[in-house]
């Protein structure tokens, strides 16, 4: 592994770290990476990009939860929206700060009640059950393209409302969403070159118009209706949902397909008790962590263990390196079904927490008992080929043996 921390080289005598986060190299593993910035100290500097960064679970948590310190208003990404333009209306959920965020936070929250989730879990299971069948049928499957995308955007897009074909347009909208989190590289401009005009059919579709009376887009324009929030803010909180709603939960099934195909004891045990899917589902968002990192922002000077952060520096949160802190979790590096992983960041934390958990909990759980109960054996078929993104980790092809 190359050289990555020189000691005392950084502002303040902080840690200073000459790797690339955003490498393909470091994409394609960024876990064979993480100790390395654990353990180089609580805050590093990130000299490729002059930036801070934070790797164990204490100072991530904590950056997550103090809004008021670490800004998300900013853009959550590597560019500054006070000194750039975004590419893109700023999301009122992700990228803003109460009181605005507290605003479009409640529209949603009121769309998306518990109420509304539960009583979209039998119609979820039911897509479950009849997917695995028709994959039994053929025995050799891609658990990327005919599973983890497949199953979302069966029930995902009909529940928010959208009508018609529209899972091509969704995924390349959502990998060049969170690219632009990342610089300015060639992942970026190629997912951006292939989103030619999807912006615009995104927007077109999340219009009060375009959208079927009764989902959850209809219910959102509700409180715009009500003066919680103006029509146009309610196109964006619909955009928000099916950002956040399709691509995270495709990219935490394709991993927790993985992990169960390569750890056959963990395969037997949820088939032996299909009520841990919620469980493995969760395990998962921890030990795979499909959103690796996040950034924010600093409203003033601060001091995290000994090294001052001015206000106004970009901070780099490594949700993933957090998730398998020896600190915080015992035998981190270990896949497992029975652990109790409440309290990862996987799916964020605090006020900016992941609008979309909800569904994607829903949907990890009823998928993977529908497996757990038809399918007697998961295995790997082939090689995997992991999908390089600036924010996701994940695959873009994972060859399944399913028999039953």
């Amino acid at each position: 592994m190359q050289e990555t921390t020189k000691a005392g080289a950084g502002p303040g005598g902080a840690p200073a770290c000459a790797l690339d986060p955003f490498a393909d190299g470091f994409l394609r593993d960024p876990f064979a990476f993480h100790t390395e910035l654990r353990e180089a100290g609580p805050v590093v500097w990130l000299e490729r990009y002059g930036i801070w960064g934070m790797a164990r679970y204490a100072e991530v948590h904590e950056a997550l939860r103090d809004w008021q310190t670490y800004s998300s208003a900013a853009g959550v990404g590597l560019s500054d929206f006070r000194k750039e333009k975004p590419w893109r209306p700023p999301s009122l959920l992700l990228e803003a700060d109460p009181p605005e965020h507290s605003r479009a936070r409640k529209a949603v929250a009121r769309a998306l009640s518990p109420r509304t989730i539960a009583a979209l879990r039998e119609d979820f299971a039911r897509e479950a059950d009849s997917l695995v069948s028709e994959l039994l049928a053929r025995g050799t499957v891609d658990g990327v393209a005919d599973i983890a995308e497949a199953y979302p955007l069966r029930v995902f897009p009909r529940a928010v409302g959208i009508n018609g074909d529209c899972g091509g347009q969704l995924l390349a909208y959502g990998n060049m969403a969170f690219n632009a989190f990342g610089p300015n590289n060639q992942l970026l401009a190629d997912s951006m070159a292939e989103v030619q005009g999807v912006a615009a059919w995104i927007a077109a579709h999340c219009t009060r118009d375009a959208l079927i009376p009764g989902g959850l887009g209809d219910r959102i324009y509700a409180s715009a209706g009500e003066g919680a929030v103006t029509e146009d803010e309610a196109a964006l909180l619909v955009r928000s949902l099916l950002t956040a709603g399709v691509d995270t939960t495709v990219i935490g099934l394709g991993c927790a397909l993985d992990c169960l195909a390569r750890d056959g004891a963990q395969w037997r045990r949820l088939r032996e008790d299909p009520s841990l899917a919620g469980a493995a589902f969760e395990e998962t968002l921890r030990y795979a962590s499909p959103v690796q990192t996040f950034f924010r922002t600093t409203t003033r000077d601060v001091e995290v263990a000994g090294v001052r952060i001015g206000a106004g520096e970009k901070v780099l949160l490594f949700l993933a390196a957090a998730n398998r802190d020896p600190r915080r979790w015992p035998d981190p590096e270990r896949f497992d079904i029975g652990r109790r992983a409440i309290g990862h960041v996987g799916l964020g934390y605090g006020i900016h927490a992941c609008v979309g958990a909800a569904f994607a909990r829903l949907e990890g759980e009823v998928l993977l008992q529908a497996l757990a109960r038809q399918v007697e054996s998961l295995a790997l078929a082939g090689e995997p080929r992991r999908r390089l993104n600036n924010t996701l980790s994940g695959f873009a092809s994972l060859p399944l043996t399913l028999r039953g």
